[in-house]
């Protein structure tokens, strides 16, 4: 069983930046692809990006590459999302996710279906 908690949301004005954490509990991560997902209001949840801890590849999506990074820390079980020049369409609930198979795909990490584990949320505004 992995348990995966994100903190850092909160409300920002536009322009800003936040840093999102996500601490995973219960295995080991060397292998894991880890994802970060949002979710606005009536919105279907979309990727953001992801890293493979094992060989630190990561993948963005093109409307964040730009403005976010993500990061893992695997000896601290721990991913990272820094976002800056934060707009108010950014404004989300932000998961974190993990796919334990421990293969890279980058055709497939853009996929909810590709993860086994799902955070809660943190909720991100932006103030415009």
């Amino acid at each position: 069983q992995v348990t995966l908690v994100e903190s850092g949301g909160g409300l920002v004005q536009a322009g800003g930046s936040l840093r999102l954490s996500c601490v995973a509990s219960g295995r080991a991560f060397s292998k894991y692809v880890m994802a970060w997902f949002r979710q606005a209001p009536g919105k279907e949840r979309q990727f953001v990006a992801a890293v493979n801890w094992n060989g630190g590849s990561t993948y963005a999506a093109d409307s964040v590459k730009d403005r976010y990074t993500i990061s893992g820390d695997s000896a601290k079980n721990m991913v990272f999302l820094q976002m800056n020049s934060l707009k108010p369409e950014d404004t989300a609930v932000y998961y974190c996710a993990a796919d334990i198979s421990g293969r890279w795909t980058p055709g497939l990490v853009k996929f909810i279906s590709t993860y086994d584990y799902w955070g809660q949320g943190t909720q991100v505004t932006v103030s415009s």
